[in-house]
């Protein structure tokens, strides 16, 4: 009896440490991600080209979490994106702000500006 006590001594803090590296690891490589794509961006061309959109979507994320009172709660965050076809026939597709996105028509031609896989802005043209 005695030395399932030890084992379990032994191997519990081993489990949790191990936990706690994976989640330093995982975290760790969303930041690098996100800095390496944010310095490719800024070292990209600002490009103004003409583009049709061709289809918009949203992606919804939920989320859970515990409170005080053992109640779950959840919160749900949307991800906007936009597809732009440019003149030589290329599709692109950008998250968008929530505000843009409800500008935005399919259909809808005119300039799109981005650098990267960075979208900044797109100004509807009368055609």
């Amino acid at each position: 009896m005695e030395t399932e006590s030890n084992i379990m001594f032994t191997i519990v803090p081993i489990f949790i440490m191990l936990v706690v590296v994976i989640i330093v690891a995982v975290l760790l490589f969303r930041v690098l991600s996100s800095n390496k794509q944010r310095s490719y961006n800024n070292k990209q061309p600002v490009l103004t080209v003409f583009s049709k959109i061709v289809s918009k979507r949203s992606k919804v994320s939920t989320s859970s979490s515990n409170n005080q009172d053992d109640h779950i709660r959840y919160s749900t965050h949307t991800t906007y994106f936009a597809t732009f076809e440019v003149e030589s026939g290329d599709r692109i597709e950008f998250s968008i702000q929530d505000r843009e996105f409800g500008l935005l028509a399919e259909g809808d031609q005119g300039k799109l500006s981005f650098q990267g896989t960075r979208y900044l802005s797109f100004s509807r043209e009368a055609v």
